[in-house]
C-alpha cells in the first residue's frame, strides 16, 4: 500500500507508483501545500519546462478537500494552449485529445480533489493501468503504508531508490536533452500506447 497526495496530471513518478503497488491512498485531509504537483504539472516546451497552474481558492481551514478552483482568468484555454503548442509535433496528441479537451472546456470541477481524481482515472484507462484507489478519510500518521506525499515534489523531492527515470522520446529533446519526470501527459502523448512500459 503506497500514500500519494492528489496530483494534477502528475508527473511520470507518480503514475509508476499506481502501476506497481496493488492499493494506492490519496491523501484528501492534508493542508493544502503551494508549488506542488497538487495543482501544477509540468511539460517540456521548446523553450524548455513549463509549470502549468491550476488556481485555487482556499477555505479558512485550506484542507485540501476543501480546496475550490478558481474561474479567475483565463486558465483552462492557456493550458490547453500550451498542451498543444508544446505536443503539436508529438506522435499522439491527435490520438488523445479528445480525451484530453474535456478537461478543459467541456465540463466544470468546484474542487481542486475531484478534478484531479478524474484527470487520474482517465491517465489510467490511457495507459491501461487499473490500480485500487482509495481516499483517505482522516490524515494519515503512520501505517501499513509507503508514504510519498513528500517525496514526490517539483521543488525539493525526496530520495526514491524505486524510481529511475528511464530516457524515451521527446519532442525537444535534440534542444534540451531528455527531461526526466514530467507530466504523464509528457510520457503518454510522446510514447502512446508503449508509455506503460516506461512506468
Amino acid at each position: 500500500m503506497v500514500l500519494l497526495s492528489t496530483t494534477y496530471f502528475g508527473p511520470v513518478q507518480w503514475y509508476q507508483k499506481l502501476y506497481r503497488h496493488d492499493g494506492v491512498m490519496i491523501e484528501a485531509c492534508e493542508s493544502f501545500q503551494k508549488q506542488t504537483y497538487r495543482n501544477r504539472c509540468l511539460i517540456a516546451t521548446a523553450q524548455g519546462v513549463q509549470a502549468l497552474t491550476v488556481p485555487v481558492v482556499g477555505s479558512d481551514t485550506k484542507l485540501l478537500a476543501d480546496m475550490r478552483i478558481s474561474d479567475h482568468g483565463n486558465w483552462r484555454h492557456q493550458h490547453w494552449q500550451a498542451i498543444t503548442s508544446a505536443y503539436g509535433d508529438s506522435p499522439f496528441l491527435e490520438y488523445y485529445e479528445d480525451d484530453l479537451r474535456p478537461f478543459f472546456f467541456e465540463r466544470r470541477w468546484e474542487r481542486l480533489i475531484d478534478f484531479n481524481d478524474d484527470i487520474m482515472h482517465k491517465m489510467c484507462e490511457l495507459l491501461d493501468i487499473h490500480p485500487v484507489v482509495t481516499r483517505t478519510e482522516k490524515f494519515a500518521k503512520g501505517g501499513d503504508f509507503t508514504d510519498y506525499r513528500e517525496a514526490i515534489s517539483p521543488k525539493h523531492p525526496l530520495p526514491d531508490p524505486d524510481f529511475t527515470p528511464k530516457p524515451y522520446y521527446q519532442v525537444f529533446a535534440q534542444r534540451h536533452g531528455f527531461l526526466p519526470n514530467l507530466s504523464i501527459l509528457d510520457l503518454l502523448l510522446n510514447m502512446g500506447p508503449e508509455a506503460i512500459f516506461y512506468l
